[in-house]
């Protein structure tokens, strides 16, 4: 949804007629599944009787979809809900109904203590129960505050509606599709295994009939979505055990679907299979978010990472020969307790030698209830934030050179939005970068040749290449 809630008045909004229908207001924090969650929670609500809005003032329930990976996400939520307080007193003294709903993993992580800090929170319910909101609102309005955070014995997708179907082509030529959930990695910064549990794969059927009905829909182009999506498994028709190159390979089939990408990768799961579906697949874009988190072996035996930077270049060097043009993305987290200067300099190596594409680089910050947490030695915050600056340095020299390196290539552009400009769309190319060219409105969700002729700071410009 587009409204920020920071950017909300505290009091005094202006009283708005209230529909028949409900409304829901939703803030999504955080990463691409929570987008996801965010939009099967609609769905869920939707066949409740609810219609999503993009007017916080307008809504009969606000439900925030938090994140906890980032720094301060709690208080950022307990921020966000001191003003939806605010607010619900407003609507109280007109006597208009206001609900407030705490889901993702915050919800998870804090349970019964967001009820307690906020007392004007109505629901709290976790990334593994939010199928079970529409009953949950329904308690919250008979009186009850209701947390539900209890790991789902049943499978929560075989419990929410089917999206609400779309007219002609859809809004969006693009979607993200959740394959898989969880981490059993326990990697010691990280809260994932604590918040969305262990891992779980969606049976091949659901992924395939969740695909097929995006396709019918206009969307030309999926992500598919896991905590650890390369850990994908399920069983063939024979009861084989399938790996995430086997359903690339399914959904490949798909007609209408043009282009496929997954995220996020764990190189322990980067099997040969998944390698060869780059080399053979022409629908499985040339683009690989591939996380390593540091370049030295001590920190990366420290993160618990089950792998050295010796093995993740090796990685790297299959995958590039088995798809010589693929762009490599991966994650980094400098100043993780004990890191060393030689350390720090281990993972500028790494990178020097890898060359990415893109990248995302943080600084480490604690976690509570993650074994981080209690290791020795954290790195003292202003070297934290120089060793940051330096890497994130090095790594936008090479997503630049990266650019620069696509000027003159002519390549294939899936149109999806209206630029800045009249006349002007924007594409996406197949290593996901954004591109601008000149282009009529109507021919958005098609796939254009267009010669790349220039760099901008975050995007690149294109004119169409002759036939």
């Amino acid at each position: 949804m587009t409204q920020d809630i920071a950017t909300l008045p505290a009091a005094g909004l202006p009283a708005t007629l209230v529909s028949p229908a409900r409304k829901v207001f939703i803030k999504t924090y955080g990463c691409q599944m929570n987008v996801y969650d965010s939009g099967r929670m609609a769905d869920a609500l939707a066949a409740d009787g609810y219609s999503s809005t993009d007017d916080i003032q307008d809504a009969d329930l606000v439900l925030l979809n938090t994140c906890h990976i980032r720094e301060k996400a709690v208080d950022k939520v307990y921020s966000a809900l001191g003003r939806l307080r605010d607010m619900k007193k407003v609507r109280e003294g007109e006597g208009r109904e206001m609900m407030i709903g705490v889901a993702g993993c915050v919800a998870q992580a804090e349970g019964e203590e967001i009820l307690r800090r906020a007392p004007d929170v109505d629901v709290v319910i976790g990334p593994q129960t939010y199928h079970r909101l529409p009953q949950a609102l329904r308690r919250a309005r008979a009186g009850e505050r209701v947390v539900d955070t209890d790991y789902a014995v049943e499978d929560k997708f075989d419990h929410l509606p089917d999206a609400p179907k779309v007219e002609g082509r859809a809004r969006n030529v693009t979607a993200f599709l959740t394959v898989q959930e969880g981490c059993d990695k326990f990697c010691t910064f990280c809260v994932v295994p604590y918040t969305r549990g262990s891992e779980v794969s969606r049976s091949l059927a659901q992924v395939v009939g969740e695909a097929e009905k995006l396709v019918k829909t206009g969307v030309r182009e999926i992500t598919l979505l896991g905590q650890n999506v390369n850990a994908w498994h399920g069983k063939g028709a024979g009861g084989e055990t399938l790996g995430l190159g086997d359903l690339l390979g399914r959904l490949s089939e798909i007609d209408g679907l043009a282009r496929i990408r997954y995220t996020t990768s764990h190189p322990r799961d980067m099997d040969a299979r998944l390698i060869a579906a780059h080399r053979d697949m022409a629908k499985v874009m040339p683009y690989l978010h591939l996380p390593v988190q540091s370049g030295s072996d001590r920190i990366l035996k420290a993160m618990n990472r089950r792998h050295t930077a010796a093995e993740y270049i090796a990685l790297v060097e299959r995958i590039r020969a088995a798809r010589p043009d693929i762009a490599m993305s991966g994650d980094f987290i400098v100043g993780f307790p004990g890191e060393t200067d030689a350390d720090f300099e281990a993972t500028m190596a790494l990178v020097e030698t890898v060359r990415y594409a893109q990248a995302y680089s943080f600084k480490y910050s604690t976690r509570a209830g993650t074994p981080g947490a209690d290791l020795p030695d954290q790195v003292d915050e202003a070297v934290k934030t120089a060793r940051l600056a330096q890497l994130q340095d090095l790594l936008l020299k090479q997503q630049h050179e990266f650019a620069e390196a696509c000027v003159g290539k002519t390549i294939d552009l899936l149109l999806e939005k209206p630029g800045r400009m009249p006349g002007q769309l924007i594409g996406r190319s197949p290593w996901l970068q954004s591109v601008n060219v000149d282009a009529k409105t109507s021919q958005i969700g098609d796939i254009i040749k267009v010669r790349i002729t220039a760099t901008g700071p975050n995007s690149l410009f294109a004119e169409v290449a002759e036939s």
